[in-house]
């Protein structure tokens, strides 16, 4: 399957969406009603308590949408992959590797403010990597604040995409002052026409933001899952090890590229300890990143046969976890 995704044959995005169909069909089979939640998700909430009473009666709805956000993503996100010539050639592997990582875990096919926001998310970091050299990058910069206020109205949390931004203007950008403010006003600008509506409405003291905490969260709850996860992470060292081993024979366009891809999973493995919710939904906001990496991991050995043992034993954890286990 490794060798079919390394072709960049425009077939492969029809094989794709098969390849995800057959993945997540489970939850198609045994769709899941996703429920209100209370870690600062008041837009989602909202949006979610508007569709339930029309959705509720036919719960396939909600794992269509899902899986359409799902192949949406790992499509946009591998074309950011190719845009910015991240890999030697152009290929399918990131699209596979994050169909792949997201049918692991039941919460990551639910309906979720995380998996919205991840849409957001890979606009934002094909923005943030074209900052280099970029001629319009204060308008860039004041549309990335304005997404990522938008991303916390989803989940207060994901405020703390903040941080890269600074990453991004620190790795991409010569230091100017105006650049380091405009994506602040940005964040504020969802915020302000938030809270003077709330004003207008009589809403305002009704109205409370969550804050940050930080806690424990969940990681996995059986030695299967707590097994899954370590192969990822495996997964994601080779690949990582690949990146440096390639690093001297890339742009310095696309070795930022690649800095601004691990300090985007260092930001999204920060976020589910500074909630005060245990729910394992919100790691996915790491998977973009982990995705890049493990395709490479799949992509670059020599010996073609173990990628293709490294995917089909992830394939079998899919099985057993939402097949046979179940």
């Amino acid at each position: 399957m490794t060798g079919i995704f390394r072709a960049n044959n425009p077939l492969n995005s029809f094989l794709l969406f098969m390849y995800g169909i057959l993945l997540k069909l489970v939850w198609f089979i045994h769709p899941q009603v996703p429920e209100i939640q209370k870690s600062g998700e008041f837009l989602f909430n909202n949006i979610l308590g508007f569709i339930k009473p029309t959705f509720d009666a036919y719960p396939v709805s909600y794992s269509l949408i899902t899986y359409l956000l799902l192949f949406t993503q790992a499509i946009s996100f591998n074309q950011v992959m190719i845009n910015r010539k991240l890999m030697q050639k152009p290929n399918y592997l990131p699209a596979l590797s994050y169909l792949l990582i997201t049918s692991m875990f039941s919460e990551w096919n639910i309906l979720s403010a995380p998996l919205i926001i991840n849409t957001l998310l890979i606009w934002i970091l094909a923005k943030m990597t074209n900052l280099y050299n970029n001629k319009h990058a204060k308008t860039t910069l004041y549309n990335i604040g304005a997404v990522i206020g938008i991303c916390s109205f989803l989940y207060f949390h994901s405020l703390a995409f903040l941080l890269l931004i600074i990453f991004a203007l620190l790795i991409t950008r010569p230091f100017k002052i105006a650049e380091w403010i405009i994506p602040l006003i940005g964040i504020f600008t969802p915020w302000y026409f938030l809270f003077t509506w709330l004003f207008l409405t009589d809403k305002l003291y009704s109205f409370h933001l969550p804050g940050f905490k930080i806690s424990y969260p969940l990681f996995a709850q059986n030695n299967i899952e707590y097994a899954a996860l370590i192969l990822v992470f495996l997964l994601v060292i080779i690949g990582g090890f690949f990146v440096q081993s390639f690093a001297s024979k890339q742009i310095v366009q696309v070795r930022k590229s690649w800095s601004l891809l691990l300090l985007y999973l260092m930001v999204a493995l920060l976020i589910p300890f500074i909630n005060n919710s245990y729910n394992f939904e919100y790691w996915m906001l790491a998977i973009v990143p982990v995705s890049a990496f493990v395709a490479c991991a799949f992509y670059y050995p020599r010996i073609k046969w173990i990628p293709r043992v490294f995917h089909w034993v992830l394939v079998g954890f899919v099985i057993y976890m939402e097949y046979l286990k179940k």
